[in-house]
């Protein structure tokens, strides 16, 4: 076979029209083999002599996309000083494009024998090539047609986290032999439904290529989730139509890219959820497939003072090395390929913490986030943080740098606390008003507040309202794991009841939650099948139910909850009041061309009989009478900067009003605020048959309800009137 030089940038395997450029790291090794592997399993090793700064390379002329192939790396044997090359094992291109086969955990892909005292530096030299993944040479030629990111400004945003398989497996209207794919994703009845949400960007759980873990294989259980990343540039082939087709190997790719490309015709983001923290290779009795026999101590890191061990801030057995520049190479080249080449939007890092840790605690001066700084490609998307891991200092919320937004877990917990009788109205206010006390002071806005109530990890929303306990028997651990303080509550029944006033007070919180997380300031985030009702039988950690347990049951809709949860996203995006830039200032606001001077503040907090909440009411109220109930009033002429040139924008004034003990009765302030409103959310449904009431009248609000009200116009005048009647129509007022 010709053998050209090549180059040694970029690395990995690039087709270029004629013939495919191959490039790999690696410092420590002595000798570096490629292998081309045949339908077969035949290779054909090529030794690759080029070496520049560390990298290895060569461009074969003959190659051309659909070829398998991967790497033996020679160089030292030494577990103790944190070297493990062994050329017995056929390794996985770290920068490979996309992958064939899987994995079937003989024991030649390790490199110790089974059997062995966990200390062990014995040496395993089976083959692993029969039982290993190739990486695949990819056409990168498509034709995107136009296509750009959508760049949907933060508070216009409304995510959506999905997971491939889950989302699509199940629904009828999508076509057998695409559902659980990439392109089932994009089927119309998918964009169709989350347009209809007002959803604005999907967020995909883990498709970056991942391999199953062999415990769970043992048990009959699959990884659902996909937190076990191998491959970082490639896209899971098992969510490809074409999975399986020798004929079509690599075409995985160009069916994601065609994914994204039918979702931004439908207006949607696509925000990848990324797991740059750790590897499928686990600890140090974990597989060599990939980075471990390629240079070990450059992508992993060690203990410092016994390098046969790995430091693990993720809880699965190691951490990627951030202190070292390959490694935070391959993160970065990893992110501008998905924003460059495959056209994504965004980015949720999974425990993110973990990357801020160059020596023991988490730095927000780290270099991976100046890098990202720096970074003229990946700067400029959503960039979205779980901010948190499982080691010291680990818990980061508001810690993360200003360009930065992140899941807001304390916004997670106040919800739930708050809906289930707890009484925190302090902490509820600072959540719903966007979380200044978190934020601001680092120059962050509102925005910088991804908030949800519920996500992958955990219970359901209709769960969160039907169990008090955690149900993972079908995990197979005896029900020890996932998070046994859930800030959940059953009703009075725990699980399935066809108590119709059980039922009843379950949808109302449902209701209750999805208003109170589609109108808090900040960007709000659903959990697939939350608008639909959907269960997962009280289990909170189905990281391996890979099943109709997970998967969104499309038929068993509760379609009035949909018609809900539309009709309060509607209101939203129509009423720049719920999607503020800036936090409230809590100062009179002036009003608009034509008025008489200063009024009300942009916010006013207050007690239900319509006078203002004053400093010592909030430490009151979380002890004593009417600690669970708040109003909140917000001003529409206080939304400064919301226009394209920073000019004011004037929107109606609105009433909120959160209930969560019994039924009470609400005194409207008086008509300094407005002359009267119109009720246009109610989730306990008992609004008057008019829905209007005028200023210092009063009204009652069921038991555990939230009312939102809006300053009352005259029909005539009144543009979007559809807002409420769909909201009484889901309720079945």
């Amino acid at each position: 076979m010709e053998i050209w030089p090549g180059q040694a940038y970029p690395l990995g395997a690039t087709f270029d029209g004629s013939g495919t450029n191959f490039a790999l790291f690696s410092e420590v090794a002595d000798r570096v083999e490629l292998c081309l592997v045949d339908p077969d399993g035949t290779e054909t090793r090529l030794e690759l002599t080029e070496v520049d700064a560390f990298v290895w390379h060569c461009y074969l002329p003959a190659v051309q996309p659909g070829q398998r192939y991967g790497y033996r790396v020679h160089g030292p044997w030494d577990p103790a000083a944190g070297l493990r090359c062994n050329p017995h094992k056929l390794l996985l291109d770290p920068y490979a494009k996309a992958t064939a086969r899987e994995i079937d955990w003989d024991q030649a892909l390790f490199s110790y024998d089974f059997g062995d005292p966990e200390d062990s530096d014995s040496r395993n030299d089976d083959d692993s090539a029969p039982h290993m993944t190739y990486g695949v040479v990819i056409n990168p030629f498509f034709d995107w047609e136009g296509d750009r990111r959508l760049d949907y400004p933060y508070n216009e945003t409304v995510i959506y986290e999905a997971h491939v398989k889950g989302l699509t497996q199940l629904h009828p209207d999508v076509p057998e032999e695409l559902r659980g794919t990439y392109a089932g994703v994009a089927h119309p009845v998918i964009t169709e439904h989350l347009a209809k949400l007002g959803v604005t960007a999907i967020e995909l759980m883990p498709v970056h290529q991942f391999i199953q873990d062999s415990t769970l294989l043992d048990k009959g259980l699959r990884n659902y989730w996909g937190y076990n990343t191998l491959g970082f540039f490639a896209p899971h082939a098992d969510y490809s139509s074409m999975a399986g087709d020798e004929d079509r190997l690599g075409q995985q790719v160009q069916e994601f890219k065609a994914m994204v490309k039918e979702l931004h015709v439908a207006g949607i983001e696509v925000i990848l959820d990324v797991v740059y923290n750790h590897t499928a290779e686990g600890n140090h009795l974990g597989p060599t497939l990939s980075f471990r026999g390629i240079d070990n101590a450059a992508y992993y890191r060690l203990v410092d003072d016994d390098k046969r061990y790995y430091m693990d801030y993720t809880g699965t057995g190691n951490s990627l090395n951030v202190r070292h520049p390959h490694s935070l190479q391959l993160l970065m080249d990893s992110l501008r390929y998905w924003v460059t080449e495959m056209h994504v939007d965004g980015f949720r890092f999974d425990l993110a913490s973990t990357l801020a840790r160059e020596f023991y605690d988490v730095d927000r001066l780290s270099t991976f986030f100046e890098l990202v700084q720096q970074d003229p490609v990946v700067s400029q998307v959503k960039l979205i943080a779980e901010p948190w891991d499982i080691g010291p200092g680990g818990y980061q919320v508001g810690g993360f740098p200003p360009q930065w937004t992140e899941w807001n877990g304390k916004y997670r917990d106040t919800v739930r606390d708050f809906w289930r009788g707890e009484p925190s109205l302090g902490e509820l206010a600072s959540r719903i008003a966007g979380s200044s006390d978190l934020y601001e002071h680092s120059g962050r806005r509102p925005v910088a507040s991804i908030n949800f109530v519920t996500a992958h990890d955990g219970f359901t929303m209709r769960d969160l309202a039907s169990y008090d306990e955690k149900h993972n028997d079908a995990n197979g651990e005896d029900n020890n794991d996932g998070e046994s303080h859930n800030r959940s509550w059953n009703h009075g029944v725990e699980g399935p009841t066809d108590d119709p006033e059980i039922l009843a007070a379950r949808a109302r919180t449902q209701r209750n939650l999805i208003a109170t997380l589609l109108l808090s300031q900040g960007v709000p985030m659903i959990l697939h099948g939350d608008e639909l009702g959907r269960t997962q039988q009280g289990n909170n950690n189905t990281y391996a139910q890979d099943n109709e347990l997970s998967w969104v049951h499309w038929d068993d809709a509760d379609l009035p909850l949909v018609e809900f949860t539309a009709a309060v996203s509607r209101l939203r995006r129509e009423h720049p009041t719920f999607r503020r830039k800036r936090f409230f200032a809590g100062t009179a606001v002036r009003v608009p061309a034509g008025g008489d001077g200063d009024r009300l503040n942009d916010i006013v907090w207050l007690h239900l009989d319509g006078r203002p909440m004053e400093d010592d009411d909030w430490t009151a109220s979380d002890s004593g009478a009417g600690a669970q109930a708040l109003g909140m009033y917000l001003n529409g002429h206080g939304i400064a900067g919301v226009g394209d040139r920073g000019q004011q924008v004037v929107d109606d004034h609105f009433l909120l009003y959160l209930n969560a003990d019994g039924e009470t009765t609400v005194t409207l302030p008086s008509d300094e605020y407005a002359d009267a409103w119109d009720v246009v959310i109610d989730t306990g449904g008992s609004a008057d048959e008019d829905g209007t009431f005028a200023a210092g009248e009063t009204f009652t609000i069921p038991t555990r309800s939230m009312v939102v009200l809006r300053e009352h116009q005259e029909p005539e005048a009144e543009p979007d009137l559809s807002v409420a009647a769909s909201v009484a129509q889901a309720q079945g007022r």
